[in-house]
């Protein structure tokens, strides 16, 4: 995949991204530069929405932007950034409105966009509450039409409306109140009862007639007519003359809540008929469905009847009935796990597959991308797109020169879903290459996997500068100045081949000062860039050693389980032996399995690479020790389940167990600060005792995490 060039626009840039998305699918190095650039464009377009009412693409572009991010930082757990548009949610509020903080905060939805991903929805409740699958799919939810407006936050004290609040970035938003005073859907007074302080969420939204109605009036007042019924709504809240908004048909309907000072009702459903006698509006089409098969079923009527509704909907939103459920599930990052908007179906096309490129990235692995003819596929060209790998060009029988269709949105890196049949003519099958196309070494599909890789190792040119260039990204040495361009150029000189060569670089400074598009002062910038990498964070180094399954995160874990360089190295040594006590301790690190132990064991049982961490560890002054640091009542310390807890499932307690700062380990050691005991404890409970480390009863972890005592699982 080439580098992104700096574009003109967000609409390019976007298009650009999507287009350039096969290529990132199966490598990591093209994957960490996708989403660096995502964390970039995603924000730029949030504000270009949420701040200024002008979107600068369409909404499926967006959700395929969005589902981009989501699936890399899935297939590549270590790549997540601490800036990740995961981790927000709409963009912060600018402009002359005052800002107000969100009681709660006005978080977003996940997205599935098929039956088999709304499944695995519901899967993942079960598992999380320890449910079956079959009794999980029993569960009942409450569908409503996903409305595309503007979301809103209505806070009533004693009953009477005080504020109206957009959702901005989730945390705060603008202060609204004196336009939605204007509508006639907000109430002004809640008849009783009620809450004493409640934050009730809507959408506020343009009918189809009344955009269509609205834009005739700008054009014969001489204005700008807006580019749909969302910009038109948004525009006319953020009006900074209420009598302006007051001439608009504004619409809202309410279906949420956000705080509230007493317990409500204990369905959602029943909420929402408590909206109804409060005086909101709720859609008409929300429905009560008992199961996943119904909710298909909704779904495939409203793709249906959409067109006639006189208003835009993009989805549906399904969440579970049962408030109780909902607060067990809580939150995962900026979405709950107890609700998802199923979108409408993805954006297809038809087009001709011209040719397959194998691209070769860092682990040596060929992945085959296919070249097309430019096809627009829901306002974005699209040029390239995924065929994952050998088996699944056989199992389509995708064959060069065929006319193909594509698919965005619902697996938004495109993809190749099949061939048109019949051919519009003869050809041979595709033949996946066995040799490397970049330095033609034997390539070699290991049992068991799916991938070819080349065997040429660190003499593949493309696995070098491959690999240089993940060493100096930002998430590993971050050395500014040393690109995808410049590191070819210099491996093309012999300057560089190994990570140690890069500071050896300032040998060469005189040298790379005459070369062209540079100077001195570039030179030096970039040999003083490289110097202050010298000193460098264990978790940094770690994932630069590009180490396969060694992702960020992963090498966090590390950095903060063994300390130091020279103990990690050691430790990995000595865990070539099976059952060793090394190996042992690396199997319990909490998310480090069995695959990802047999690889780092495996790349320290290279002499090749032993050698190349001697030669980059003498160019560097100092490796810095780590600590975890955390916030909450369990900041640093580390917990071990043992045994069957009867009120929650071993996912939820980690989740709680993290959420208060702690690490959650598999094994008990002299390290471990907590063992808590469930049911039929054994050999842990044992070795706590002979360790002498503290121990406790389900019922008193859940008073030490602050839940209240709750009776076992039925």
């Amino acid at each position: 995949m080439p580098p992104l060039a700096p574009l003109q626009s967000l609409t390019e840039q976007a298009r650009s991204l999507l287009a350039d998305a096969a290529a990132a699918e199966q490598d990591a190095h093209h994957a960490a530069r996708l989403l660096e650039r995502l964390a970039q464009v995603l924000p730029a377009l949030d504000a270009a929405y949420h701040q200024n009412d002008a979107p600068a693409v369409d909404d499926a572009t967006y959700d395929a932007l969005r589902r981009l991010n989501t699936e890399l930082e899935s297939r590549f757990p270590g790549l997540h950034r601490a800036d990740s548009p995961t981790a927000r949610v709409g963009a912060p509020a600018t402009g002359p409105f005052h800002r107000h903080r969100h009681m709660v905060p006005m978080l977003s939805l996940d997205n599935v966009f098929s039956r088999e991903e709304f499944d695995s929805f519901v899967s993942r409740i079960a598992r999380f509450l320890g449910l079956t699958d079959e009794h999980a799919h029993q569960l009942a939810f409450v569908a409503e039409p996903k409305i595309d407006g503007l979301s809103i936050s209505l806070t009533y004290e004693h009953g009477r409306f005080m504020r109206g609040t957009t959702r901005g970035d989730g945390t705060e938003g603008e202060d609204v109140t004196a336009n939605l005073r204007t509508m006639g859907d907000v109430p002004e007074q809640l008849p009783g009862p009620f809450p004493d302080i409640i934050e009730i969420r809507g959408e506020v939204f343009l009918s189809k007639q009344a955009f269509l109605d609205l834009n005739a009036a700008q054009e014969r007042a001489g204005d700008k007519p807006f580019a749909n019924p969302r910009n038109a709504a948004a525009g006319s809240l953020r009006q900074l003359d209420p009598n302006i908004t007051a001439r608009r048909p504004l619409s809202l309907f309410a279906y949420a809540a956000g705080f509230c000072s007493a317990p409500l009702p204990a369905t959602h459903h029943a909420y929402l008929r408590q909206l109804e006698d409060w005086g909101f509006r709720i859609n008409p089409l929300n429905t009560q469905v008992r199961n996943a098969a119904d909710a298909e079923s909704f779904m495939e009527r409203l793709t249906r009847e959409r067109s006639a509704l006189d208003y835009d909907i993009d989805g549906i939103v399904y969440k579970i009935d049962d408030r109780a459920l909902q607060d067990r599930l809580g939150f995962a990052g900026r979405a709950p796990r107890w609700a998802v908007a199923w979108k409408f179906p993805a954006e297809q096309a038809i087009t001709r597959l011209e040719a397959i490129d194998i691209q070769v990235g860092r682990t040596g692995a060929l992945t085959p991308v296919a070249l097309l003819q430019p096809v627009n596929v829901g306002g974005v060209i699209v040029t390239r797109a995924s065929l994952h790998n050998e088996d699944e060009i056989t199992r389509k029988d995708i064959r060069i020169g065929d006319l193909v269709h594509i698919q965005r949105a619902g697996d938004v890196i495109p993809q190749v879903t099949g061939v048109v049949l019949p051919r519009d003519g003869e050809r041979e099958p595709y033949a996946f290459p066995h040799i490397c196309p970049v330095c033609g070494a034997h390539a070699e599909r290991p049992e068991g996997e799916v991938v070819w890789r080349c065997s040429g190792g660190l003499t593949c040119p493309a696995q070098v500068v491959e690999r240089l260039s993940h060493f100096v990204s930002r998430d590993a040495f971050d050395i500014d100045g040393l690109g995808d361009r410049t590191i070819t150029e210099f491996h093309e000189l012999g300057w560089l081949r190994t990570p140690a060569d890069i500071f050896r670089l300032e040998a060469h400074e005189t040298e790379i000062a005459s070369r062209d598009g540079w100077g001195k002062v570039s030179a030096r910038n970039l040999v003083t860039a490289i110097a202050a990498r010298r000193t460098i964070e264990l978790s940094r180094l770690i994932y630069a050693l590009g180490i396969r399954r060694i992702g960020i995160n992963n090498a966090r874990l590390l950095a903060r389980h063994y300390h130091s360089l020279a103990n990690w190295r050691e430790q990995m040594e000595k865990a070539a032996i099976i059952g060793s006590d090394e190996r042992l301790e690396l199997g319990s690190i909490t998310g480090i399995g069995t695959a990802i132990a047999d690889e780092l064991v495996a790349f320290f049982a290279e002499e090749h690479n032993r050698t190349t961490l001697d030669d980059l560890t003498a160019q560097l002054a100092q490796v810095v020790d780590e600590e975890m640091v955390a916030e909450g009542a369990l900041s640093g310390k580390t917990i071990v389940f043992t045994g069957t807890l009867t009120t929650m499932t071993r996912p939820e307690a980690r989740a709680v167990a993290e959420r208060l700062g702690a690490r959650v380990s598999d094994s008990v050691s002299k390290k471990t600060d907590l063992v808590v005991l469930g049911e039929k404890a054994g050999s842990k409970a044992r070795k706590a005792a002979e360790l002498g480390v503290a121990t406790m009863d389900e019922a008193d972890w859940r008073t030490l995490a602050g839940m209240p005592p709750v009776t076992a699982q039925e």
